[in-house]
């Protein structure tokens, strides 16, 4: 499929062309798509169409057989997985990655030392520059558990926690390393309907206050319909349609492959 990118759009995501297969299967063929700064792109698709391939490529644990993928007009493809956090990208996971022995706040926290790296770890005691870091991470992190609605869980530990706030405390660990384009991978599986009224309001909180472009992987069509500016669709790896969600909606070739099923 050929892929055009609006000129007048500040494109801040932009994937050209990528196949990936392994052994003999095919799990992308020739996709493309780009997003644009602030905007919210969902990727939607049955199971085993090759959503997760994208993201997986796009953060470097992927590596496919042609193709290119371009952050700030950058290329990033072929990079080493833990570059790409470092120039502003982050994600969640479908499977939550969390330290389940510790508190919410040590997620968090956590989060930013292993990305940014301070030097506050070598040493018990702080002085200077280095306290003022902390106290910065600290800030950050405390607008994160605002954000999120997290203050009754703080202190509590994470594996104790219920799947839909393990959930939340995944996008906020995403959250701290402050990124510019956030990748969230199915952040509604497994939850209740309250649950994902939240997570959608968060989604949305988050690229409205924070101005953050995201990129949506999501089942839930309904979730996605509501919140997304534009709409990918795949199928068996390969791109069928493209657009805003209306258009989407009452394309046949997604009602073929994808609504249909659903009901």
């Amino acid at each position: 499929m050929e892929h055009h990118v609006d000129s007048s759009q500040n494109v801040h995501l932009d994937v050209r062309g990528l196949h990936l297969q392994f052994g003999g299967v095919k799990a992308l063929f020739d996709v493309s798509v780009h997003a644009a700064a602030g905007e919210i792109m969902a990727i939607i698709g049955p199971n085993g169409a090759g959503k997760t391939c994208i993201l997986n490529c796009i953060s470097g644990f992927y590596r496919p057989q042609s193709g290119e993928i371009y952050f700030e007009e950058k290329k990033i493809s072929g990079l080493p997985p833990y570059r790409i956090p470092t120039l502003g990208l982050a994600r969640t996971f479908q499977n939550v990655q969390l330290y389940s022995g510790m508190s919410v706040l040590d997620n968090l926290m956590a989060a930013r030392h292993i990305h940014l790296k301070p030097k506050v770890l070598s040493s018990a005691i702080f002085f200077g520059p280095e306290r003022r870091k902390e106290i910065m991470h600290r800030e950050v992190v405390e607008d994160i558990i605002d954000l999120l609605e997290m203050e009754s869980i703080r202190k509590k530990i994470v594996g104790s926690l219920p799947y839909g706030q393990q959930k939340r405390v995944d996008l906020g660990r995403a959250l701290a390393l402050e990124p510019k384009l956030l990748l969230l991978d199915e952040p509604m599986a497994g939850m209740n309907v309250e649950e994902k009224e939240d997570m959608a309001r968060f989604v949305l909180d988050i690229n409205e206050i924070r101005k953050t472009t995201i990129i949506l992987v999501e089942h839930d069509m309904g979730v996605v319909m509501d919140i997304a500016q534009r709409v990918c669709v795949l199928d068996f790896g390969v791109k069928i349609a493209e657009g805003k969600p209306k258009a989407i909606r009452s394309n046949p070739k997604v009602i073929q492959a994808y609504l249909g099923k659903e009901g």
